[in-house]
This record gives C-alpha cells, structure tokens and sequence, in this order.
C-alpha cells in the first residue's frame, strides 16, 4: 500500500501498464497461490522471502520510506522531538494504531526495545487499510505507518517521524516474477522504476531513493 500513491502518480508515464493495488500481504499470498503478474512492487524484506522460495527474481531496492506519527486533526498540538516525547505520545494514547505491513513489524519491535508492549493497545488495521482511517473513525488516537499512505487522508494529521534512534525505515523493492508472462517488458519496466523520473515522483510522496543508490550518485559525482 504504501507505494500505491507513488504507483498512481507514475501511471501516465506507464500507459502500457495495468497495475493493481493491494496490501503487502495479500499481494504476497496472491504470488504464493500462482497469480499471473510479470513484476511485484513490495517491501524489501517481503520480496527476499519470495525470492527465497524461487517465486521472483533478484529484488532491486528502490525507495526508502520513513514511518512518521499521527493523530486525529482535532487533537491538541503534540512534541515528537526526543524519544521521551514519543515514550508520553505512547503511554498516553488510548489506543495506538498500525498496519499489517513492515512499519507495524517494527513499531512491535521496537515497542519492546522500549519496555512499552504491555503498556500500549495496539489495535491492527484491516489488510489494505490505512492505519490513519482508524483515526479518523475513533478507534485509535494515535497511528504509525509510512508516510506516503497517511498524508493527506481526512481527519489526520501528521505529528512528523520518530525521534533519533527510534526512527524506522523501511526499504521497498521490485522484482520480477518466476512465471513473468512478459519477462523482458518487465526488466524494462524495472528499470523505469529505477530511474531519476521516478526517483522524483517519490520523493514528491514522502519516499526517497534507497539510500545505496543515494551513494552510488554520490561516488560517481
């Protein structure tokens, strides 16, 4: 999901292209269970499982998407500067809202490295939800999830992304798939999605290109 905003600014540069959207999870399963698709865009670590299994190709990092914080646009203004800012933002929340995907796994992990687990209700959005929906609906008063899918949803507001060494990143790839239809338009495709074009169109969403590319420019400067 969390590159479905980019996916749609990109689709007019892509007029050959049928996309179709879904939550991390579910686009994993429908991979496993045989869907007929020639390139999956999903996290990284996700993909490295399929590669795993011989399901894609070798996973080609793209962008990199920081998890920011939320809350519902009627709550008082809130400090997310130093971890102890996002230690009362937790503590006092109600209920605390995450998705299914990478930033969810990590916000658990990281809850534990806090010592918050058991202080903190979690509640899980729906597959193929936005966690900021349960904001804007009352079932949580504060969220967690990439930047790309809570900007600019009704009823939320973005607090900004987690202090110091708190901060979660998460890295999304492509890949093609073993049974690709269409194995070369899809490298093609890969490719596109790798260049400076697309680079832009992410950076305008939240993300920015996987910092090892970011380096890669850099040295040949």
């Amino acid at each position: 999901m969390a590159v479905r905003p980019v996916l749609a600014d990109l689709a007019p540069l892509l007029p050959s292209v049928r996309c179709e959207a879904a939550g991390g999870v579910e686009v994993a399963r429908r991979i496993r269970d045989g869907a007929s698709a020639d390139l999956a865009v999903l996290a990284a670590d996700a993909l490295a499982a399929l590669h795993a299994e011989g399901l894609v190709g070798t996973p080609r990092p793209l962008w990199d998407s920081e998890t920011v914080a939320a809350v519902p646009a009627d709550a008082p203004p809130a400090a997310l500067d130093t971890v102890d800012d996002l230690r009362a933002l937790l503590t006092a929340a109600r209920a605390v809202a995450h998705s299914t995907g990478p930033s969810g796994t990590a916000l658990r992990a990281l809850l534990d490295r806090l010592g918050l687990r058991g202080r903190v209700h979690l509640v899980q959005a729906p597959p193929g939800t936005p966690a900021g929906s349960l904001l804007a609906d009352g079932r949580a008063d504060l969220a967690f999830q990439q930047h790309s899918e809570l900007a600019g949803l009704p009823g939320v507001r973005l607090l900004g992304p987690l202090p110091g060494d708190t901060a979660i990143t998460s890295t999304f790839a492509a890949a093609v798939l073993a049974t690709a239809p269409h194995p070369g338009p899809a490298r093609a495709l890969l490719d596109r999605l790798a260049s400076d074009a697309a680079a832009a169109t992410a950076l305008a969403r939240g993300m920015r290109p996987h910092r090892r590319r970011q380096r890669l420019d850099a040295a040949r400067r």
